[in-house]
């Protein structure tokens, strides 16, 4: 049987999710929860309430394993608890950070939260403006660290305490391309506004700027793909210079089986 729209409701209150919101935030409701008949129905995401004996984890979250989750997280981390969640993904996380100049409210800025989550990065830093636009992040900013700082100095100063080296990714004159470099492990990769790029105040504070090699017309491209692909070459080159860890399972840390139903 399908969930109750209660029951959803509830579940994505307890996780902090968007349950059957899509993309934008909306809520679609089938006929026999509500929509009118012959509508499409709802793209449930996740699982419903477990079934047979309760696990005694103390990772799971006695309300998801009542109502179902149906968060955007990995199978492995089904019913678990937010908590729990952020303990694991901090264990897993690769040797690297990510910052965001934030000077006009980018809304790219939570794409590239969402995407650093993805990739295992270990903190975000937005610098410059508290707050900014976390539609694009779906939730995942609930799952790892992102925090504040007021200037590029500022940032320089926490990197440099903690061993990072500040890399810049910017098409400016003097960026190294990224395909010939070998990136520091301990990287904090910084990225700049849609419009603007880098700060000159920020390209002052790197030890290293970086540059995706280009082969169109256009100046540039989105500043959120941009930073996809830089993370996702540096995750790379990090996971292939480690072990591999398990996933899904007790061995793996995961959930022992999906026993929920839809």
């Amino acid at each position: 049987m399908p969930l109750s729209c209660q029951a959803i409701a509830r579940a994505a209150i307890v996780g902090g999710v968007d349950a059957v919101m899509d993309e934008g935030g909306a809520v679609r409701m089938s006929a026999a929860e509500g929509g009118a008949p012959g509508e499409p129905g709802p793209r449930v995401r996740g699982v419903g309430p477990w079934r047979g004996p309760l696990p005694d984890d103390p990772r799971f979250d006695p309300e998801l394993l009542a109502l179902g989750d149906h968060r955007n997280v990995e199978d492995r981390y089904r019913y678990w608890t937010m908590e729990a969640i952020r303990g694991d993904l901090a264990a897993r996380s690769l040797p690297f950070e990510v910052a965001v100049e934030n000077l006009g409210h980018d809304f790219n800025i939570g794409s590239i939260v969402r995407t650093a989550n993805a990739l295992g990065a270990r903190r975000v830093h937005i610098v410059g403006r508290r707050r900014w636009n976390r539609r694009g992040a779906m939730v995942t900013d609930r799952y790892l660290p992102v925090d504040h700082v007021k200037t590029a100095s500022e940032l320089a100063d926490s990197c440099r305490v903690r061993g990072l080296v500040l890399v810049g990714v910017d098409n400016v004159e003097g960026a190294v391309p990224l395909e010939s470099v070998r990136l520091p492990e301990r990287a904090c990769l910084v990225f700049g506004e849609e419009s603007g790029g880098l700060s000159e105040e920020m390209i002052a504070q790197c030890g290293l700027v970086v540059a995706i090699t280009q082969r169109g017309s256009t100046r540039s491209m989105n500043v959120g793909h941009a930073a996809a692909i830089v993370m996702w070459a540096h995750s790379a080159a990090l996971a292939a210079a480690r072990p591999p860890q398990g996933e899904g399972g007790p061995e793996g840390g995961g959930a022992p089986g999906i026993r929920g139903v839809v």
